[in-house]
């Protein structure tokens, strides 16, 4: 089955009950593991809008704004991810937990420096894919705050930098060897969404 026919699939699924959607805008804050042979973490910020197109389902759109990933005295590294999530509710109740999945466009800028000034850049674009789970607690009936963990860059563990083992489930870990899947970083990320 065709990546595109799988998105289609999930986008009915999610659009099953029409009675259940509400738009809601909203602010994050992420702390990214961007390298997993060290604890360096980024704090990231960005924006994002949720749509929930059922009781048990939502669509996630995020910007993180760009960041700084790594500079030394040849040059910088800047990074501005756009992600697409699907969330799937477990209950829906004051404390509503989510299994989420999409795909994400990464931007990477690299500023070339010299005697302190930009000389050149190159900008790269790629897309990868994410995982994880998480939870919402609504606040009153229009704003709700969720915290979530994400493997991103899944892929197949082809890489020297990447981690084996996708989503290192308890009991699941060695499907996902034998897949040959790995991730090669992760992130903790939290937010406040208004809903109308």
């Amino acid at each position: 089955m065709s990546k595109l026919a799988i998105i289609v699939s999930l986008c009915l699924l999610a659009a099953a009950d029409a009675g259940a959607q509400s738009l809601g805008f909203g602010a994050r804050l992420s702390f990214v593991q961007p390298d997993l042979l060290t604890d360096d973490t980024n704090r990231v910020s960005g924006v994002m809008v949720r749509l929930r197109t059922s009781t048990k389902t939502a669509l996630e759109l995020s910007y993180d704004f760009d960041t700084p990933v790594a500079q030394n005295l040849l040059g910088e590294t800047k990074d501005s991810p756009f992600q697409g999530s699907l969330l799937l509710y477990l209950t829906r109740s004051a404390l509503a937990p989510y299994l989420l999945g999409g795909i994400g466009w990464q931007s990477e800028t690299v500023n070339t420096i010299q005697n302190g000034e930009v000389v050149g850049s190159t900008t790269s674009r790629e897309s990868r894919y994410h995982a994880g789970l998480g939870a919402e607690v609504g606040i009153g009936r229009h704003a709700a705050v969720h915290v979530d963990y994400r493997y991103i860059h899944l892929g197949a563990n082809d890489d020297a930098d990447s981690e084996s083992g996708a989503i290192p489930i308890p009991g699941l870990r060695w499907i996902q060897d034998k897949m040959g899947l790995s991730h090669k970083a992760t992130a903790w990320t939290t937010g406040v969404t208004v809903y109308f």
